[in-house]
C-alpha cells in the first residue's frame, strides 16, 4: 500500500470521528440544491373555492421530485393591512391542507414579521390571510409559514450519511468570497424522494447559491 493511499485512509478516519464526513467509503450521491421561491399548496376544495367547481391544476413546469410541479395557476395574497403579494404561484399536486411558504422578506413585505418558521403541514398557531383567485375569495385561518431549510433523503441517502429522519445535519455551500454552512437543516427519508436541499430565496441570495462551486452535507 503506498503513502497516498495510506494518509487518505487516516484522514477519512479522523474526518468521520469528527463526524464531518459519511460514514461509508461508497462514492457521495448526487447532492442537488435549490432555491424555493414563494409559493402555495392546496387543498381540492380550496382550489375549487378560488378557480371554480371542478378545477384541475394544470401543469406549467414539472419540479425536480417525481410527480411534484409548479402549476399554471397563480393567485393574489392577502395579509394585514391590506398588503399584498400577486402572481403567488401554486405547486401541484393538490394536498390534504393548504398552506402558503414564504421567505422572510416576503413575510415583511406582506405584513408579518413574526412568520414562524415550520416543517411543512405543522401548521397549528401559524399566521393565516386572504387568497383571491379568479373565481372566489378564500380565508385561509392558518397555515402562513417560513418553511424551515430541509433535505430531501432515500433511505440509501440517509444511510449513506448516517442520518435519520427527523434528524438536524448542516449544510455548506462554497461560494467565491461567500462560502457558508447552514445549520439546522432537517432531513426528510422517503423511498420516493430524490437527494435535494431547499433553501428559500433569502438564503439562497445570503450565501451566493447561482454561483456556487460545491454544496456539501455535514453531519450536525
Amino acid at each position: 500500500m503506498d503513502r497516498a493511499t495510506i494518509e487518505t485512509l487516516v484522514r477519512n478516519a479522523l474526518l468521520k470521528r469528527l463526524g464531518n464526513v459519511p460514514a461509508t467509503d461508497a462514492p457521495a450521491p448526487t447532492l442537488v440544491v435549490n432555491s424555493s421561491a414563494r409559493h402555495m399548496h392546496i387543498s381540492q376544495e380550496d382550489l375549487e373555492t378560488l378557480f371554480g367547481p371542478g378545477y384541475k391544476l394544470n401543469v406549467h413546469k414539472m419540479l425536480y421530485q417525481d410527480g411534484q410541479y409548479a402549476a399554471k395557476e397563480t393567485v393574489t395574497l392577502i395579509g394585514p393591512r391590506k398588503r399584498m403579494i400577486p402572481n403567488l404561484r401554486i405547486l401541484g399536486p393538490t394536498r390534504k391542507q393548504s398552506q402558503i411558504e414564504l421567505a422572510f422578506t416576503d413575510a415583511v413585505s406582506l405584513g408579518i414579521p413574526d412568520i414562524p418558521t415550520r416543517m411543512s403541514g405543522e401548521l397549528d398557531g401559524t399566521p393565516g390571510a386572504y387568497i383571491m383567485g379568479p373565481k372566489g375569495i378564500l380565508e385561509l385561518k392558518q397555515g402562513v409559514i417560513r418553511a424551515m431549510r430541509h433535505v430531501h433523503m432515500s433511505p440509501a441517502d440517509a444511510a449513506f450519511y448516517g442520518l435519520k429522519n427527523r434528524d438536524l445535519c448542516q449544510l455548506k455551500i462554497t461560494a467565491p468570497g461567500c462560502t457558508t454552512i447552514f445549520d439546522e437543516v432537517a432531513v426528510r427519508i422517503d423511498p420516493t424522494f430524490k437527494l435535494e436541499v431547499h433553501i428559500d430565496t433569502d438564503e439562497a441570495n445570503a450565501c451566493d447559491l447561482d454561483h456556487a462551486t460545491k454544496v456539501e452535507i455535514l453531519k450536525a
